[in-house]
């Protein structure tokens, strides 16, 4: 498949024999810096909603979009229909496109060349990046808060390229490496890690899952992850098979290995500090009091108010 240029990108978007391309160009835009341009989806979309949106094809630059729609992205050889909101990562490596399933299209894309974002500039490598691997998950379905705050940072960068400021290009670099970071931790953590089965890998993961949620530092500091079945479907992996690994490599089930930690954290919390048990619990991701009492008792063989005393 013929890999589409920058210049074939602007032909197609100029959506007529009237538009001149060139003045679709970002100001100030040098060829030694790479290109970059950003864009509105709405304003596109309605420029060239009674032809074809999109060819499936691959491309010589990279693209991210904030899709705000109903769509259905086509990737390699994966079909996701998409509800509402998404993020989306095209590379080079992979041909492309999404189909508008709906009138009510808005959201941004920006694109940019691998010249742009080289690692003297801005301290990455594209292909190295699992957000940018021909195996990875390119597309994700944002929650609506998410897409907010996606939706803030391609302000900024609209912002950034029409004005007079001499460095906004190592500004909207910034940007770009936001959203590329933000995309990265939608992943699962595996997909983080060069690909490897072993029981240790698996258990390095879930002790660095486990351990990036603490300390609490806030009575509104909240875990996410409490469960062994939290934890496996973080690591994409059956439920048992995380028991069974970690049984073999510490010699406790993944229940116990997170109560040890939670009894740590919630002695520490007991002791450092002036919260009340209420907040404690909370904080710790107990539901109700009772239920963070009982297992403090059933841990310690005592309350919490005593242990506290």
């Amino acid at each position: 498949m013929k890999l589409k240029s920058i210049d074939e990108f602007y032909q197609e978007i100029s959506g007529d024999s009237v538009t001149d391309p060139s003045t679709l160009l970002p100001k100030g835009i040098q060829k030694e810096i790479g290109h970059f341009n950003v864009f509105s989806i709405k304003e596109l979309y309605e420029r060239l909603k009674d032809k074809s949106f999109m060819t499936y094809d691959r491309r010589a630059y990279y693209k991210i979009s904030l899709i705000r729609g109903k769509n259905r992205a086509e990737y390699a050889d994966k079909i996701i229909d998409i509800e509402k909101n998404a993020l989306l990562f095209a590379t080079p490596k992979i041909p492309y496109h999404y189909v508008p399933q709906d009138t009510q299209q808005s959201g941004n894309f920006c694109v940019f060349t691998s010249e742009f974002l080289t690692k003297d500039k801005s301290g990455i490598v594209l292909d190295e990046l699992p957000i940018f691997k021909s195996d990875g998950d390119p597309v994700f379905e944002l929650s609506d808060e998410d897409a907010i705050e996606i939706d803030l940072i391609f302000k900024k960068i609209h912002k950034e390229i029409n004005s007079d400021y001499v460095y906004k290009y190592d500004l909207i670099r910034n940007y770009v490496a936001e959203l590329i970071h933000f995309g990265q931790k939608l992943q699962p953590v595996t997909a983080l890690y060069s690909k490897h089965n072993s029981a240790a890998r698996v258990s390095s993961l879930f002790v660095e899952l486990l351990e990036r949620q603490f300390p609490i530092e806030s009575p509104r500091q909240r875990l996410e992850l409490k469960s062994a079945k939290d934890f496996a479907a973080r690591l994409s992996i059956h439920v048992n098979h995380l028991n069974k690994v970690l049984k073999e490599n510490t010699g406790k089930t993944t229940t116990e290995l997170i109560s040890d930690r939670l009894i740590h954290e919630a002695k520490i919390l007991l002791k450092e500090t002036d919260w009340n048990i209420s907040e404690i619990a909370y904080s710790l991701g107990f539901e109700e009091l009772a239920h963070f009492s009982n297992f403090f008792k059933k841990q310690t063989t005592l309350t919490p108010i005593a242990f506290r005393v």
